[in-house]
């Protein structure tokens, strides 16, 4: 498929992530034009957008950026008969989506990227749906969207090499970073990357070894802080000094094999989503949650502003 210019953005679905979409896609000057079918979306929305557009300003807006640019259209077909790039937010549903792609490649032009934001879903699985699958892939944010800059682009065994550029292409243009995935996985790999932290912090909280306040302070004020400017290999790369990472490899090679060994592998039943629950409890009790997220976001504005600034960071 050839590539089309893009101009204006159908965002289908304005939960979390779609609205976040849009804020972002409007404060890159594109022309927006949302649909959600559930009662009260629009309101949400731009509240949504109202409450995203600060920290947008602070990253720094393109030229004709204006919350003004999103349009919502009362149903998915009027949506996206005139965009020319989809993102998609819908439930984590097979059948949903199978159906929302089948509607969605009726009612554009062939050569529309239709990107589903899904964080589990292999796009083969609903390609199928669709009189033009090569234009169907991946491109699934982290939350939120308009802050954090990944965005894994995923084909599926129809999507061709051209949806896959085009999808890079236009990310990169909206300033994310985007990275191609060249397998269909089960959660892609950010979110497996997570879920192998998640399944030892849960079973190190389950044997009591840590509360759940320990265990977050573990990873916040230890490497997370380093994760938020290298990934893991770079940084067992300059762990491992002059010899980089060859001398840690075979330094700290058998003692990481004895770590592997010794993971735990817990079952979330409901005693151990109690225990998990009962501890986060307690880890914000005195917490202000609003609070927490805007200062959570404000950080980020700076963390995001600072790397893009950095010229000696991948």
């Amino acid at each position: 498929m050839a590539q089309r210019a893009i101009g204006r953005i159908g965002v289908v679905g304005t939960g979390v992530i779609g609205a976040s979409w849009a804020a972002l896609f409007a404060a890159r000057g594109y022309d927006v034009v949302a649909t959600d079918p559930s009662e009260g979306a629009e309101a949400r929305l731009r509240a949504d957008v109202e409450t995203a557009w600060p920290a947008l300003e602070r990253l720094g807006l393109s030229e004709g950026a204006d919350p003004a640019r999103i349009r919502v259209a009362p149903d998915l077909e009027s949506c996206v008969a005139e965009v020319d790039f989809v993102q998609e937010n819908g439930p984590e549903r097979e059948d949903v989506k199978r159906e929302t792609y089948r509607r969605l490649d009726a009612a554009t032009a062939p050569d529309v990227i239709l990107a589903t934001s899904s964080s589990g879903f292999k796009p083969s699985l609903f390609q199928g749906a669709c009189r033009h699958p090569e234009r169907v892939l991946v491109g699934h944010p982290f939350n939120p969207p308009h802050l954090v800059p990944l965005v894994e682009v995923v084909g599926g065994e129809a999507t061709s090499e051209e949806a896959i550029a085009g999808a890079m292409a236009f990310y990169e243009a909206v300033g994310k970073k985007p990275i191609r995935i060249r397998k269909e996985l089960v959660g892609h790999v950010a979110n497996r990357l997570q879920a192998a932290l998640w399944r030892e912090a849960y079973h190190l909280v389950d044997i009591g070894a840590v509360t759940v306040a320990e265990v977050d302070a573990a990873i916040a004020h230890g490497p997370g802080l380093r994760w938020a400017l290298l990934g893991p290999v770079f940084l067992s790369h300059l762990s491992g000094g002059a010899g980089g990472l060859r001398h840690l490899l075979d330094h700290l090679g058998p003692l990481t094999e004895a770590m592997w060994a010794d993971l735990g592998t817990p079952v979330l039943d409901e005693a151990l989503k109690r225990k998990l629950i009962a501890g986060v409890e307690s880890e914000i009790a005195s917490v202000d949650f609003a609070a927490a997220v805007a200062e959570r976001d404000r950080l980020l504005v700076e963390i995001v502003s600072a790397k893009a600034g950095s010229g000696a960071l991948p």
